[in-house]
């Protein structure tokens, strides 16, 4: 299993929104959530990918595949929400 498929959902949400720039309170703000939930999923995101930073992050998002990184088959409940988002 690939480190990116041990990403929940959500977290995969919270990295593509990262990699799109946006800021964890941005990002709180579309998903309905605090910042601190924010902080919480990227500390997890980056335990299980193995990045130290936002920065190393969106790198990784950016190197398998940007926006379409995770996939539609394997995740297609992610893009459907994250389509919602948009």
């Amino acid at each position: 299993m690939m480190h990116r498929e041990r990403l929940t959902p959500k977290e995969a949400q919270v990295a593509t929104q990262v990699w799109e720039g946006l800021t964890n309170r941005e990002i709180g703000r579309l998903l309905g959530t605090t910042e601190q939930v924010i902080k919480n999923h990227l500390r997890s995101t980056f335990d299980k990918l193995g990045v130290w930073s936002r920065l190393e992050l969106a790198m990784y998002v950016a190197c398998h595949g940007g926006k379409n990184w995770l996939g539609e088959a394997e995740h297609p409940e992610f893009v459907q929400t994250h389509q919602a988002a948009s």
